[in-house]
């Protein structure tokens, strides 16, 4: 259960918030977990203090549908509950209402443009522009491409009561195509081509060559790294290669070289996050404007606190990593048929590439 429904539409600020108690989440045993409700919510809205937690709760904010060993899953009912201490067990589902004063502000203008690359009954392909996060979280919470998509389909959204789903998802800065289910079976089937691998995912890149002994310049090769969580750095979300990892495999190929850049083209066999950054990264072709796999992970740190320098721009090149997702070949939920869609290199990276030609002609 994510924080929110799932069928809400994305252009209404949300009213509320929806939780699960996992023992996994708390690396506890199912039969063995029990948590208080504070404790529980104080884990999950990291960014609200335990005090302000115990006023919701206190507020009459917050319902449990609670589990309990003859009811596993819960009751299939809302209580209200005002005990911060109440404890809870795996399988209670946690209902937090927001707020009026704390609700984000509806959209302040029209959701932005979507482009769509192929359309039926059953899917859209659209091209993600740079920039734009497939769903609101933390800081963009706004003009989001599955609120870009809602705005457009709100007609058939309500005439069905069926809202389009997202089958995968690309990074913020990365762009190209993003696969969409219009309706659940439509979903759940691309959903689970992803899941097995059996789709066909190349990507094109633009790389700083950096070559040296143990990795001398070549123009193929397939990296099948493990990837794992990088521990020991300051940025959560980071991942690097090492043996305990999980099997991972990209196939990569320079398309062009222009001075110590390189066009390269990527497939990927697996999906593990933040994959093709850290391969190409490890066989010393790092992908322009990463600030987390590039010159330096303070770049991204800086870059989350909005204090990036004049420095650092230059030394990332671009403001957003060179990255985007050019084709992909699945097959269509309703007739089995493959289907292959691509998308041509995003302008801002034809433009940066027309440049480095220019100055290395």
């Amino acid at each position: 259960m994510g924080l929110f429904g799932k069928e809400r539409d994305l252009n209404r600020p949300p009213e509320e918030v929806l939780l699960k108690v996992d023992g996994s989440f708390f690396q506890t045993r199912k039969d063995e977990l029990e948590v208080r409700l504070d404790h529980f919510l104080g884990a999950h809205l990291t960014w609200r203090s335990r005090s302000s937690i115990q006023r919701l709760i206190k507020d009459r904010f917050v319902y449990l549908d609670a589990a309990a060993p003859e009811a596993p899953q819960g009751r299939g009912a809302w209580q209200l509950e005002t005990r911060p201490g109440r404890r809870l067990l795996h399988g209670t589902k946690v209902k937090v209402v927001i707020p009026p004063d704390l609700r984000l502000p509806a959209p302040d203008g029209p959701a932005g443009p979507v482009e769509v690359l192929l359309e039926d009954e059953d899917l859209l392909v659209v091209d993600k522009p740079p920039l734009v996060p497939v769903h609101p979280s933390g800081r963009h919470v706004n003009d989001t491409l599955i609120q870009r998509i809602h705005a457009r389909e709100a007609g058939r959204m309500a005439e069905r009561g069926e809202a389009p789903r997202l089958a995968h998802r690309l990074d913020r800065e990365t762009s190209g195509l993003v696969l969409v289910g219009r309706h659940p079976r439509a979903h759940t089937e691309l959903r689970r081509q992803f899941e097995a691998g059996t789709n066909d995912k190349h990507y094109l890149a633009l790389c700083r060559v950096q070559a040296s002994p143990s990795e001398p310049e070549r123009d193929e090769g397939s990296v099948r790294l493990p990837i794992r969580s990088a521990a020991a750095s300051r940025v959560r979300v980071k991942m690097t290669v090492g043996e305990d990892g999980l099997p991972a495999r990209t196939d990569w190929r320079v398309i062009e070289r222009v001075g110590p850049y390189a066009l390269v083209a990527c497939e990927l066999f697996t999906g593990r996050q933040h994959q093709i950054r850290v391969h190409l990264a490890a066989v010393g072709l790092p992908i322009v404007g990463d600030k987390l796999y590039g010159p330096d992970e303070e770049l991204f740190l800086r870059a989350s606190d909005g204090v990036m320098t004049e420095e650092d721009e230059a030394l990332l090149e671009l403001p957003r990593q060179a990255l985007h997702h050019h084709r992909i070949a699945f097959d269509h939920p309703s007739t089995g048929a493959r289907t292959t869609v691509e998308s041509p290199l995003a302008p801002d990276l034809v433009a940066f590439l027309e440049a480095q030609r220019e100055r290395y002609a």
